[in-house]
């Protein structure tokens, strides 16, 4: 994480440790998959990035310890790809221990064209996560929709995945993949959404709730922007109403806020972080009144 991240969480620290550990024991929010109804807690891991480390213990046991608390405090959901470079070889080391991977909901993505070639990246992605069953597979950034489709719902067919979806990360994409949408049977989707990013929230977000698709949120901090715009400011009263110790569960109660918003999955890579993301998928969410505060107090920065 950037040092603004860290200086930014730093506050939480300072809270009461009687005070974290009554929080720790609420249970974290839930949002269903409106395909089938099964429920996921609010907020998840993402590994781009911070996962793409070299898949030797020293360097995966950090990561291993923040999965291992992620799990304890009753998440589930890790994001990956073929295109993050090892973090799926670091998810293999993980996962297989412990019973880890009954505790997880594991999703990846195919993002290479051609029917044939998209299948045997697949194919990769089970081996290097070691794994029989993937929850999630969906379409990376729309590429080769039609043909990576239709190879996800044979999968689908055939039990080797559960669900289904497409992502994108870029505003400009958010036009093509309100048209895949329509035109589309979805479990879920992923796109980029965020305080000081809410153009999913203009068409793609009420899409998806009225296609009763799940939404998974990422860059759910912006792009580091955020951080640095709040670095050494107190909470606003706003803050403190929901509860927040900390500007990440400012920023990650606004996003989990919107009702069409199934789960966020911000960059984790180390226990601290986890402890601190997930409190935000605890107590009350802001309504459209302190949404509207929270926008106001960002956008003015």
């Amino acid at each position: 994480m950037p040092v603004s991240r860290r200086a930014v969480i730093a506050a939480a620290a300072l809270s009461p440790l009687a005070s974290r550990l009554h929080a720790a024991e609420e249970a974290l929010i839930r949002r269903p998959i409106p395909s089938t109804g099964e429920m996921l807690p609010a907020i998840g891991i993402g590994t781009s990035r911070r996962y793409e480390v070299e898949p030797v213990p020293e360097k995966v046991a950090p990561l291993d310890e923040a999965v291992r608390r992620f799990t304890a405090l009753g998440g589930s959901v890790i994001d990956t790809a073929p295109s993050y470079g090892t973090a799926e070889d670091v998810l293999g080391l993980i996962l297989p221990e412990g019973g880890l991977r009954e505790k997880v909901f594991l999703a990846s993505k195919v993002g290479t064209p051609g029917r044939e070639a998209g299948a045997a990246e697949i194919e990769r992605s089970f081996r290097r996560m070691k794994v029989g069953v993937i929850d999630l597979i969906a379409v990376h950034n729309l590429i080769d929709t039609p043909n990576n489709l239709a190879t996800l719902r044979d999968l689908k067919s055939k039990k080797k995945i559960r669900y289904v979806g497409v992502t994108v990360w870029r505003d400009g994409q958010l036009a093509d993949l309100e048209a895949v949408m329509k035109a589309e049977a979805l479990d879920v989707i992923q796109v980029n959404y965020a305080i000081d990013n809410r153009a999913a929230a203009e068409r793609i977000l009420p899409l998806a709730a009225d296609k009763g698709i799940a939404t998974m949120i990422n860059v759910p901090f912006g792009r580091d922007r955020l951080f640095k715009a709040v670095q050494g400011r107190e909470l606003p009263p706003v803050a403190k109403d929901l509860g927040c110790t900390s500007w990440p569960q400012f920023f990650l109660k606004y996003v989990l806020g919107h009702p069409a918003v199934t789960c966020p999955i911000p960059g984790m890579a180390k226990a601290a972080y986890v402890e601190d993301n997930l409190a935000a998928a605890r107590g009350i969410l802001p309504d459209a009144g302190q949404r509207k505060q929270m926008e106001t107090l960002i956008d003015a920065l």
